[in-house]
């Protein structure tokens, strides 16, 4: 059970759910795929041992970076419910944001030429306290912002 079903409130039930784009895993792809490369360079070259050193610190460093972006893309939970909208990121420094939908002033996108293509983005809700909170690579940013404004219009 995570952070939204053991916050629901008497009554509520979640409408939207939205996640993490997989975009977040690229750089440690990458840089796993440079790994891989400097080991393939030093087994074709038996006498080049550094490339296997080499090698090695990029594999170790893109494993890392991989199990740290695991860790953000499953402790993340972004929900509209039909009362409120709830956002939690993070699992040892924990960032939420519980808004209730008729305090929602705007959910604005932003998008990149990659964010556009990819289809992700950055969304921040803006309430009428003032809070204004940006959300990074969040995917499908505008089917979120679009859910939020069918449930707060009208």
């Amino acid at each position: 059970m995570g952070y939204l079903e053991k916050n629901l409130l008497p009554g509520e039930a979640v409408a939207y759910r939205a996640h993490l784009h997989p975009v977040i895993f690229f750089q440690a792809g990458f840089f796993g795929l440079i790994g891989l490369g400097f080991v393939v360079f030093g087994l074709v070259n038996p006498g080049l041992a550094v490339f296997w050193v080499l090698g090695g610190i990029f594999l170790v460093y893109a494993g890392g970076l991989g199990i740290g972006r695991a860790i953000q893309h499953y402790s993340s939970e972004f929900a509209i419910t039909d009362k409120r909208v709830v956002i939690k990121v993070g699992l040892i420094h924990r960032k939420t944001l519980e808004m209730v939908l008729t305090k929602v002033e705007t959910v604005r996108v932003e998008q990149g030429i990659l964010g556009r293509l990819l289809n992700y983005g950055t969304i921040v809700v803006t309430g009428t306290g003032g809070t204004n909170e940006p959300f990074r690579s969040i995917a499908n940013p505008l089917e979120f912002r679009r859910q939020v404004q069918a449930r707060t219009s009208g």
